[in-house]
């Protein structure tokens, strides 16, 4: 169907009196004697488009008024009062009828109510906005790295290892619920892999594999959590992205996690300028500023043990307590960034204990050579480390915490044939995207939201 995108005509003066067909949805109607007016959108933007219909002409325009409609209006383009271009309809064609009892109507409807129905919400003017910034967030992530001699690559989606070592994995099996086999031993062997198998929780694992023979890989794609977390920030189907850089320490792993998030914002806030003016008035006053802000200051650098002692000096009364051992909480996290640096800050340095079994052991045997990156009013975004080159270190650390070396047979030997020093980092992308556009919510960032007790 031949026709033009409404965001290549709005704002486009050199099209008055030339011929133009838009399509689209009916956002608005108004009615009147004489004229009839449709604001429609066909998702390319955020602005709609004028529609105006002259009702001493002979046009046929059925039900087109009814909100939800969609349509194909051949007309005239002319200069709107606002200086862009609205049409004056020649022709109507309702491509599509919309009853009365479409549930958007004019008035401004609840996230929770839109979440009711995730096949319609997309055409309001917030999710309209939120994936329109999702999908230049995504494109400038591949470009970035591209630009800098990563190799993107995608790692499988079903494993039979857990990278996290937590257990928080959704099994996938063919067999189902079955009595018939005397063990669960039995019971693996005969399902489709000969073995336990789940959904991945990350990529990180295959993704070593692959930096260790090409360098610099990133991935970018869905990853599985099956954890009991029924919270804002939490999905149980997530978008990750993953970089991984061999011969690098972690200050290289955190200078490219630096880089990244500084161009990915910069370039949503130079590429989606009404969408960010609509989340900085509807979503966070002072969005925009606080974004600005973040991208031209030097990201700060504090050791997990200085900052438990700023929290310990702190004279605040957190809900859980501080002290050297204890995982930092969001609590923590936002006084860190937000009273302490008032800017991005990298946590480093964290206890061996509370962090995962493939992070390098630093000299002082007590800790390993992570990063949590923390942001002003969300906390941790960015989770990454060096990894353990060393094969013995590797295997003791996994042997102390119980786990089958067996499963990670592949992952040891990078440590036996040409070992180098490495890391990466992990984005959730979902929280990365609320951070940018002020949505609380990570449920109304994604299409359709996996959470526990729920899917459609």
């Amino acid at each position: 169907m031949k026709h033009r995108d409404i965001k290549d005509v709005i704002g486009d003066l050199s099209l008055v009196n030339s011929d133009i067909t838009v399509c689209g949805w009916v956002r608005t109607a108004r009615d009147s004697k004489n004229v009839a007016f449709i604001e429609l959108n066909d998702g390319t933007t955020l602005k709609h488009i004028q529609i105006v219909i002259d009702k001493n002409s002979d046009i046929e325009y059925g039900n087109a008024l009814r909100l939800g409609t969609s349509l194909k209006v051949e007309g005239k383009a002319v200069e709107s009062r606002q200086g862009t271009i609205e049409i004056n309809a020649e022709k109507i064609t309702v491509l599509g009828e919309c009853p009365l009892e479409y549930p958007l109507q004019k008035k401004r409807h609840t996230l929770e109510f839109l979440r009711t129905m995730p096949h319609l919400r997309t055409r309001t003017n917030t999710f309209n906005a939120v994936f329109r910034v999702r999908s230049v967030m995504a494109d400038a992530i591949h470009r970035h790295f591209q630009s800098r001699n990563f190799i993107y690559v995608n790692t499988p989606l079903i494993t039979a290892s857990d990278c996290e070592g937590a257990g928080e994995m959704f099994q996938v099996t063919t067999i189902g619920y079955s009595d018939k086999y005397k063990n669960q031993d039995e019971y693996y062997q005969n399902d489709f892999f000969g073995c336990k198998t789940g959904l991945s929780v990350s990529g990180q694992l295959e993704g070593e594999v692959a930096a260790t023979a090409l360098g610099k890989i990133y991935t970018f794609g869905p990853s599985f959590r099956a954890e009991n977390s029924n919270t804002p920030r939490h999905l149980a189907e997530f978008w990750h992205v993953e970089p991984e850089i061999a011969f690098a320490e972690l200050p290289d792993v955190l200078e490219e996690a630096e880089d990244m998030i500084k161009f990915v914002i910069g370039e949503v806030l130079s590429k989606c300028p009404e969408e960010m003016k609509f989340f900085d008035a509807h979503f966070e006053n002072g969005l925009i500023e606080k974004l600005e802000t973040l991208i031209s200051n030097e990201f700060g650098r504090v050791s997990y043990t200085e900052a438990i002692e700023l929290l310990k000096k702190s004279g605040m009364e957190f809900r859980y307590p501080v002290e050297w051992g204890c995982d930092l909480q969001t609590e923590h996290e936002r006084y860190i960034a937000e009273t302490v640096f008032n800017k991005a800050v990298f946590v480093t340095d964290y206890p061996k204990a509370i962090k995962s079994f493939y992070m390098k052991q630093n000299d002082d045997g007590k800790t390993v050579a992570a990063a949590d990156l923390l942001v002003p009013g969300v906390g941790e975004i960015i989770g990454g480390s060096e990894r353990e080159a060393d094969y013995d270190k590797l295997v003791a650390e996994m042997k102390a915490r119980g786990m089958n070396l067996e499963l990670y047979k592949d992952y040891l030997d990078l440590r036996k044939f040409g070992s180098v020093p490495h890391g990466g980092f992990g984005l959730g992308f979902e929280r990365l995207l609320m951070y940018c556009t002020g949505v609380s919510n990570i449920r109304d960032v994604t299409l359709y939201p996996r959470t526990v007790g729920s899917i459609r």
